[in-house]
C-alpha cells in the first residue's frame, strides 16, 4: 500500500492509498439526487404512510403538514448546506456535529446515526416481505413465508452495495423514475375524476390542523422526507461537493414537499375531504390501490403493486449505502475497528461497512422470523412490528441528529468568527433546531401511538430508549477515546483532512 498521493490532481482522497478513501467523481447532480430521493420511497409513502396518517390521526390537513414540514426542512437545509461547503466527509451528520460541538458529541452522534439508519433500512424488510409474499399468493397461487423474500432481498442489496456507487445510482434512478411516474398518473386521474365534493382545497385549510393528533401526524409525515439529508454522505464521491451537495439537498426537500403535498391532496380529492379519514380507516394501505382500480383499471393497479415492491427495494438499497458509508467514516477515524475504514479495491465501495449492514439485516430478519408465532408466516407480524418499530426508531434518531446538526452549524461559524457573515443562516438553523426538537418531543411522547402499542406498554419507552442508549454509549466511547488517545479524538470528523494533516506533519 502506497503512502503518497498518486498525482496532484488526485487530491487528498488518495493519500494513504485508495483503500482509505472513497472514489471521487462517481456522482453528478443527477446520480446524487436519485440516490437520496430513492430513500423517500414515494410509492410506499403514498400507499402506506399517508393512509395510516389519515386513519390514525384523523386529520384531513395532511397536505398542509407536508408544506409546513417542507418549510422547516428548508430552514434546516440552509445552514446544513452551507456546512457541506466546508466539511466533506462520508460521516455527514457526525462530522458536522463534531466540528461544531466537539469530538465527544461527534462520537455520540455517529453511533446514533449508525443505529438510526440501520433501523430504517431493516424496518422496510418487514413490509417488503409481506408485499412480496402477497404477490406470490395472488398471481402465482404460491404461499411463502414473509421472511424468505426479506432474506433474499437482504443478500441482493448486500451484493449491490459492493458495486460502484454510480451503478447503484442507475438502479435507484430507474426504479425511482417509474415510481414517481405512476403516482403522478394517479394524481392526474384523481383530479380528472374527483369525488362528489370536487376539486376541494379544504385539506390546505389551517383549520384542519386542530386537535391533539397534529403533533403525532408531524412525526408520521417527517419520516416521508428522510433521505434528503443523506446528500453530504456522498460528498467524497462527487466531483464538486461544495456545489452539488447543497444543490441536491434543496432540490430534494423542495421536490419532496411539493410532490407529497399534491399526492396527499389527490387522495382527499379522490375520496372527498369529508370521507378521507373514514376510507383510510376502512381500507388502510389498500386505499391507493382501490382508487386506482376504479379509475385506471386492474392492469395499472397490478403494475402499481409490483412497483410498490421495487420502490421498497430501492429505499433499502439507498439506506444500505448510507449505513455502509457511516461505518466507513467511523472506521477511518477510530470509532469502529480499522477494517471498516477501507474500501473495495475494485469498486471503491465501503465493502466492510456493506457486509456489516447486510449481517445486521439478516440477523434481525431471522430473529423476527423465529419470534413469529406461526411457522408458516403471519403477514401481520413483520408489518406491525419490524416495519413500524424500525421506521419510528430510525425516524426519531434522524430527527435528533438534524436538531443537533442545526445547533452545531451555529457554533461552528461562531467559532470561526463568521457569525456576522453567516447571520441569516444561523438564524434559520436556530429556528429549524427548535422546531425539530419540538417534533422529537412529540415523537417520544406519542411513541405508543406511532408503533400501535397501548399507552401503558413498555414499548413506549423501550423503543425510543434504543436511540437514547446509543447516544449515551457514544458519549462514553468519545470520553474514553479522548482519555486514551487525544490525537484520535481530535481527528473525529476530519475525514480525509486528517490524512492531509498527517502528511504535512511528516514532510
Amino acid at each position: 500500500m502506497t503512502t503518497s498521493r498518486t498525482s496532484a490532481g488526485d487530491g487528498i482522497s488518495t493519500y494513504k492509498g485508495q483503500e482509505r478513501a472513497l472514489r471521487a467523481d462517481r456522482l453528478g447532480t443527477g446520480g446524487l439526487l436519485l440516490s437520496v430521493l430513492a430513500a423517500t420511497a414515494p410509492l410506499m409513502v403514498v400507499a402506506g404512510v399517508m393512509p395510516t396518517t389519515f386513519a390514525v390521526m384523523g386529520i384531513v390537513g395532511q397536505p398542509l403538514l407536508f408544506v409546513v414540514l417542507g418549510v422547516v426542512l428548508i430552514l434546516f437545509s440552509v445552514g446544513y448546506a452551507e456546512m457541506s461547503r466546508h466539511v466533506h466527509n462520508a460521516g455527514a451528520f457526525y462530522a458536522y456535529i463534531s466540528r461544531g460541538l466537539g469530538g465527544t458529541a461527534g462520537a455520540s452522534s455517529a453511533l446514533v446515526a449508525l443505529v438510526a439508519y440501520n433501523a430504517l433500512q431493516v424496518g422496510i424488510y418487514g413490509i417488503f416481505g409481506f408485499e412480496v409474499s402477497g404477490l406470490f399468493a395472488t398471481y402465482a397461487d404460491v404461499e411463502i413465508a414473509w421472511w424468505i423474500p426479506s432474506l433474499v432481498a437482504a443478500l441482493a442489496v448486500g451484493a449491490l452495495g459492493w458495486l460502484k456507487i454510480d451503478v447503484n445510482a442507475k438502479v435507484l434512478g430507474v426504479l425511482l423514475v417509474i415510481e414517481v411516474a405512476l403516482v403522478v398518473i394517479f394524481d392526474i386521474a384523481a383530479v380528472a375524476d374527483p369525488a362528489k365534493e370536487g376539486l376541494s382545497l379544504h385539506a390546505f385549510n389551517p383549520d384542519t390542523l386542530t386537535g391533539a393528533g397534529v403533533g403525532t401526524a408531524l412525526c408520521f409525515c417527517i419520516a416521508a422526507f428522510l433521505g434528503f439529508e443523506q446528500a453530504p454522505v456522498y460528498a467524497e464521491e462527487t466531483s464538486r461537493p461544495h456545489v452539488l451537495v447543497p444543490r441536491v439537498m434543496f432540490l430534494a426537500v423542495g421536490g419532496v414537499a411539493v410532490f407529497f403535498a399534491l399526492s396527499s391532496w389527490a387522495l382527499t380529492v379522490a375520496t372527498g375531504p369529508s370521507a378521507i379519514v373514514g376510507e383510510s380507516q376502512k381500507q388502510s394501505a389498500g386505499l391507493l390501490f382501490g382508487l386506482t382500480e376504479s379509475r385506471l383499471g386492474g392492469t395499472f393497479t397490478d403494475v402499481l403493486h409490483v412497483l410498490f415492491v421495487t420502490g421498497m427495494f430501492a429505499a433499502m438499497l439507498s439506506f444500505h449505502n448510507v449505513v455502509a458509508r457511516y461505518a466507513f467514516a467511523m472506521g477511518r477515524e477510530g470509532l469502529l475497528p480499522a477494517a471498516f475504514g477501507r474500501t473495495n479495491g475494485a469498486s471503491g465501495a465501503p465493502a466492510t461497512g456493506s457486509l456489516l449492514q447486510t449481517a445486521v439485516s439478516v440477523v434481525i430478519v431471522v430473529a423476527f422470523a423465529i419470534a413469529d408465532d406461526k411457522p408458516t408466516g403471519d403477514p401481520t407480524e413483520p408489518v406491525l412490528h419490524l416495519f413500524t418499530w424500525g421506521g419510528n426508531i430510525g425516524a426519531l434518531g434522524v430527527i435528533v441528529l438534524m436538531a443537533a446538526a442545526s445547533f452545531s452549524v451555529v457554533v461552528f461559524f461562531v467559532r470561526r468568527g463568521a457569525a456576522g457573515a453567516q447571520a441569516w443562516r444561523l438564524v434559520t438553523s436556530v429556528l429549524a433546531g427548535i422546531a425539530l426538537l419540538v417534533i422529537a418531543g412529540y415523537t417520544v411522547k406519542d411513541f405508543d401511538v406511532l408503533v400501535g402499542a397501548g399507552p401503558d406498554s413498555s414499548l413506549s419507552w423501550i423503543l425510543p430508549g434504543i436511540i437514547g442508549l446509543a447516544l449515551v454509549v457514544g458519549v462514553i466511547q468519545g470520553l474514553l477515546l479522548k482519555a486514551r488517545s487525544p490525537e484520535a479524538h481530535a481527528r473525529i470528523g476530519l475525514g480525509n483532512e486528517a490524512f492531509q494533516l498527517e502528511k504535512a506533519a511528516s514532510s
